[in-house]
């Protein structure tokens, strides 16, 4: 198949197809002498592949470690993949619903609870903890997990509800300098909250600072308080750093 019509089986650009061949993502089988790139049923295979590994937030330089890696097993992935897409969607339906309780509230035909108003939202499952611990390290996210299931339901409520909370916070000042006084007292709030949980070096809080902006899965997550939000939070997060390191704070 050729390029265009490969673009059109599948509803992307052939824009994207040619960047997928720019960064050794996807090489069509052949490429003519007059340079018309040509796709084989197995390049449709490996596009399916990435296609899946995109809706799952997976950004495309870890997408294409994983299927050039010589022990990658399609038939595994998928099973994975499967069980994954499975896991949002159940997600996705609970925020559907709490959505569509939300609006009948606004129109005054059903009584909602706080917790009501965050069905759906869980902030138990964590899709980052690998890059975590190539960051930290094990004993600092053992730590960390260790401390949240030793909470009570009530307890982790109550963490949720603190989380959402300093994001609230941190998205109505994120039009303000990052270095500002504002700025900096939200921020230092997430790095103490942090700090509960486990044990976060100035060098790793920034370092998280700067996987929120450089992976696009946190970049969308923490983007949905506040367009912007991910960026300012890695500026931010870099001055408090830096700031305490130098005695500033």
């Amino acid at each position: 198949m050729k390029v265009k019509e490969v673009a059109d089986l599948v509803g992307i650009s052939v824009r994207t197809l040619h960047y997928y061949d720019e960064i050794g993502l996807l090489k069509p089988e052949e490429t003519t002498t007059s340079g018309y790139r040509e796709y084989s049923g197995k390049n449709l295979e490996t596009l399916q592949q990435i296609l899946f590994f995109k809706e799952l937030g997976f950004p495309l330089k870890k997408i294409k470690e994983i299927i050039n890696d010589p022990l990658f097993d399609r038939q595994i992935a998928l099973e994975v993949q499967h069980k994954m897409l499975l896991k949002k969607r159940s997600q996705l339906e609970k925020m559907i619903r709490t959505i569509e309780k939300t609006i009948q509230y606004e129109k005054g035909e059903i009584k909602m609870t706080n917790k009501d108003r965050f069905e759906g939202f869980d902030f138990s499952y964590n899709p980052y903890e690998k890059e975590a611990r190539e960051l930290w390290g094990d004993a600092t996210v053992d730590e960390a997990n260790a401390k949240i299931a030793a909470l009570s339901k009530s307890e982790q409520e109550e963490f949720t509800e603190r989380f959402k909370e300093i994001y609230e916070n941190l998205a109505k000042v994120r039009h303000l300098p990052p270095d500002s006084e504002e700025a900096q007292a939200a921020i230092e709030e997430w790095y103490l909250f942090l700090n509960k949980m486990g044990n976060y070096s100035l060098e790793a809080f920034k370092n998280l600072g700067e996987m929120y902006v450089n992976d696009p899965r946190f970049t969308e997550n923490i983007d949905k308080f506040g367009e912007g939000l991910a960026r300012f939070m890695r500026e931010a997060m870099a001055v408090y750093a830096d700031n305490l390191c130098n005695g500033i704070n």
